[in-house]
C-alpha cells in the first residue's frame, strides 16, 4: 500500500499498473496477489485505511466540543487544502477513484465511508441531545446527506471562484449545512 500511495503522490493518478507497484515495493507478483486479488482491491484497502485514520484523528479532535463546534471542526478538516503537492496529488487521485468506486462498487464504497458517517451521526445525535440541532432529524439519513454534501463540495473550492468570483471554503460549507439541521 505504501508503494501505491507513493505512486499516487507522484502522479495524482490511479491508472498505474500492478507491475509498477510490485517494482516499487521490491516484491513479487505472487506476493502482491497473496494480499490483493486486483489493483482495485489494493486501492480500496488504501482508501479504507486513509478514511479510518482520518476519521480517528477527527473524532479525537471533536471529542469534548459542543456539537456545533465539532461539526465546524470536522468540516474544516475535511475541507482543508492539501499541505503539500504530494498530498494534493493523493487527494486528486483518490477523489477520482472515489467516483469510480461509487459507480462500480457502491457497497464497498459505503463501507469505506462508514467511519466518517458514524462520526457525523454521533455529532448530530450529540447536537440533538444538547438542543442545538433539530430533534426531528432522521439522523442516519441526514448524516449521509451532510457527509456527501461536504465531500462533494470539496470540488467547488476552485469552481466557486469561476462561477461566482469567490472560492467556496469550509465557512461557507458549514453555514450551508447547519441551516438544515440547526434548531431555530
Amino acid at each position: 500500500m505504501r508503494s501505491a500511495l507513493a505512486i499516487l503522490g507522484e502522479t495524482g493518478r490511479t491508472d498505474f499498473t500492478v507491475l509498477e507497484v510490485v517494482e516499487r515495493s521490491k516484491t513479487s507478483l505472487r506476493a502482491f496477489y497473496q494480499h490483493f486479488a486486483t489493483k482495485d482491491e489494493l486501492l480500496l484497502a488504501l482508501v479504507a485505511k486513509i478514511m479510518v485514520d482520518a476519521t480517528d484523528r477527527w473524532r479525537a479532535e471533536t471529542t469534548g466540543l459542543s456539537s456545533g463546534a465539532a461539526l465546524r471542526r470536522l468540516i474544516d478538516r475535511i475541507g482543508a487544502p492539501a499541505e503539500s503537492t504530494t498530498q494534493d496529488s493523493i487527494n486528486r487521485g483518490l477523489t477520482y477513484y472515489n467516483d469510480h468506486l461509487l459507480e462500480t462498487r457502491p457497497k464497498e464504497f459505503a463501507r469505506v465511508l462508514a467511519p466518517l458517517h458514524g462520526l457525523v451521526v454521533d455529532i448530530l445525535r450529540r447536537g440533538i441531545a444538547e438542543g442545538e440541532f433539530r430533534a426531528d432529524l432522521d439522523v442516519a439519513t441526514d448524516a449521509a446527506i451532510l457527509m456527501q454534501t461536504v465531500l462533494g463540495a470539496l470540488r467547488l473550492r476552485e469552481l466557486g471562484a469561476e462561477l461566482n468570483g469567490v472560492p467556496i471554503d469550509s465557512a461557507h460549507l458549514y453555514a450551508f449545512c447547519v441551516r438544515g439541521i440547526h434548531k431555530n
